[in-house]
């Protein structure tokens, strides 16, 4: 019988998992690194060894009422996309709230989860943790890896031939904090997410020139939409779930490319996707195409070589006398505390049953939360991982056999290399995953149900917004 729980990582979904244990009757113990709880919306004005970082000036690309803890709605003064600091606020004030504090152990650096040799019997497992220089083991029933995907970022020095002659400086987005020291200066942002664009727009505004290198381009999309709404209010809907999935896929590309492109046409700003049909994340940001056309920021494609001051692009220009690079290049995952074995099962890939739980294991009482991306919000996602995981350690709910869950692992690469154009992504459908979830334990909103027993609340599940307080 599984009572104590290990969860790694303070951030929103180690506090999601404690709160989900103790709903269960479970006993959580959550060992958090650094000194507060937030994970990656603590910011800090330095990057930290181990944690997530983020610059000063994020806001969030979802809106409010799509990203909460769906039993604790933000409060109605806050903005629809708020400030780092504005989310780390609600994140504390929901701790404190939930009385979450006194479960999580601060300063606690996770060396090594093993089994234990009972394993196979008790499904136990040999934590180490260490604090103020002092080792210390302890057995748990179940373990629940929060710590998220942000952390070790990539550096592809080795795909640039000349970086090493380069007399500039160059870093990786995760330790740029803000625009100071960049007045005046050429900056070349590598990388067209999310972070590249922020930095190259606020960069924009003092550097003397700032150019974006992508390789092969992106959506970029507003957060304000139709009639004003904030676009997740919009788009992410049962209903355009539903037209996504049943539509003939070359129905369901030609209305996709033609919405992304209804703020303006990628092609003519050098941004169009080389496959345009893929479900990759757009980048949110609504100040790009206007920083375009001011000419502060330009675009273009993969730089072929450095040399000791510039920049050779693929198509033969140039970019000379440059100050700064940032590899704006994203980040790999990895729990060093963990035998890589269990995450990567096979042919050294991620194999988890929906993105959770490692199908091999003889007992299925480890579990990873947040580590799943979709174009929904984290907080909610995370929120019904933990759920149905603890329902799981409890026995309320059973895993399918491993054959089964491999099976299943193996369709759901199949539909991901159709809708991502890579099997291997974290990237998921965000209702269709929510929904699969929320039946496991009895949470998925029954529309046909509810079309008979209020039709008002129906029409609104389905074709509103699919906010968190649907599961």
């Amino acid at each position: 019988m599984v009572k104590r729980v290990a969860i790694i990582g303070a951030g929103v979904s180690g506090l999601a998992s404690i709160q989900c244990c103790l709903e269960e009757g479970l006993e959580p113990t959550c060992f958090e690194r650094s000194n507060d709880v937030g994970g990656l919306w603590q910011f800090s004005d330095h990057a930290e060894e181990g944690r997530a970082s983020i610059y000063q000036s994020v806001f969030t690309n979802s809106s409010k009422e799509m990203m909460c803890f769906p039993d604790f709605p933000y409060p109605d003064d806050y903005p629809n996309y708020m400030h780092q600091s504005k989310l780390q606020e609600y994140i504390k004030t929901f701790t404190l709230k939930k009385n979450l504090l006194r479960y999580v152990q601060f300063e606690t650096l996770v060396s090594s989860i093993k089994k234990c040799l009972s394993f196979l019997v008790t499904g136990q497992w040999e934590i180490v943790s260490e604090k103020d220089g002092k080792q210390e083991s302890a057995i748990f029933d179940a373990v629940m890896i929060c710590s998220r995907h942000h952390v070790y970022p990539n550096l592809p020095t080795d795909s640039f031939p000349g970086l090493d002659q380069f007399q500039g400086h160059y870093l990786h987005s995760r330790d740029y904090k803000g625009p100071g020291g960049f007045q005046g200066k050429r900056v070349l942002v590598i990388g067209l997410g999310n972070s590249g664009c922020d930095i190259a727009v606020e960069l924009s505004r003092l550097a003397a020139q700032v150019i974006i290198s992508t390789r092969s381009g992106s959506w970029v999309m507003s957060r304000v939409w139709d009639d004003g709404y904030p676009w997740d209010m919009v788009y992410v809907t049962h209903f355009a779930s539903f037209l996504q999935n049943a539509l003939p896929s070359f129905v369901s590309d030609w209305l996709y490319v033609k919405k992304m492109n209804t703020w303006f046409k990628h092609e003519n700003y050098g941004l169009m996707p080389l496959n345009g049909t893929l479900k990759k994340e757009p980048v949110f940001n609504d100040e790009l195409p206007s920083r375009i056309l001011c000419g502060t920021v330009s675009i273009k494609p993969s730089v072929k070589e450095f040399t000791e001051t510039s920049a050779i692009f693929e198509d033969g220009t140039m970019f000379e006398a440059i100050d700064f690079v940032i590899f704006a290049t994203g980040y790999g995952y990895a729990y060093p505390f963990l035998d890589d074995s269990i995450i990567k099962s096979r042919n050294n890939e991620v194999t988890l049953y929906k993105g959770i739980f490692p199908p091999l294991m003889e007992k299925p009482t480890l579990a990873v939360i947040g580590l799943v991306q979709s174009l929904g919000a984290a907080i909610p996602t995370a929120d019904l991982q933990a759920r149905w995981v603890v329902k799981v350690f409890s026995n309320s709910c059973t895993l399918p056999t491993t054959n089964e869950m491999m099976d299943d692992i193996d369709e759901k690469m199949g539909k991901k290399l159709k809708w991502f154009g890579h099997s291997q992504t974290l990237q998921t459908d965000y209702i269709t995953y929510m929904d699969e979830l929320g039946s496991f334990i009895g949470a998925k909103p029954n529309i046909l149900w509810l079309f008979l027993t209020d039709p008002q609340l129906a029409l609104e599940v389905y074709f509103g917004p699919c906010s968190p307080y649907q599961f």
